[in-house]
């Protein structure tokens, strides 16, 4: 397989995958301590208001809500953790993917709390770090288990991916 297309293959994979693990994540704390996760409709929402000049929110829950905010959130999600897996394998290259170590994993996982640290929860009327939240330590606690466990799944993909299609 040329190099390039295993590329895409692989972060697809890992990416989803990873992405799919978080998720998982959210869902046993949901369903076992009744922690809710970010809805992804107001990722959708967000996003959906980019073409009308609308980046930032007093309050992303009470902004109009976007025809297909849902559909939108959820493929953004995805994409979003398929461009993460391609950040990790851009940096420590097409080799960590075939041959997977846990540090770069869990590394990249945990930086990308960034994002929601500093773009998303600010643009949703949140505050940096979820610092208008009514618990803003419980919150970015969260955000960090959030993430590294994106984290873990980068690296738990990334062992299925090359156990899937050794080179």
């Amino acid at each position: 397989m040329d190099e390039q297309v295993e590329f895409v293959v692989r972060a697809a994979a890992i990416g989803a995958g990873a992405t799919a693990m978080m998720d998982l994540w959210g869902l046993f704390l949901k369903r076992a301590f009744a922690i809710p996760s970010l809805d992804y409709a107001w990722v959708g929402r967000w996003i959906g208001h980019f073409p009308r000049g609308r980046f930032v929110h007093a309050n992303i829950a009470r902004a109009p809500r976007i025809r297909g905010e849902t559909a939108i959130g959820w493929v953004s999600h995805y994409a979003i953790g398929i461009g993460f897996a391609a950040l990790l394998m851009g940096v420590w290259g097409l080799d960590w993917a075939r041959h997977p170590t846990l540090l770069p994993a869990l590394l990249v996982g945990m930086s990308t709390v960034v994002a929601p640290f500093f773009i998303m929860q600010p643009a949703f009327g949140a505050g940096i770090a979820a610092s208008k939240t009514p618990n803003p330590n419980t919150a970015r606690l969260r955000g960090l288990m959030t993430h590294l466990s994106f984290g873990v799944g980068l690296y738990v993909a990334a062992l299925l991916s090359a156990l899937l299609f050794p080179v």
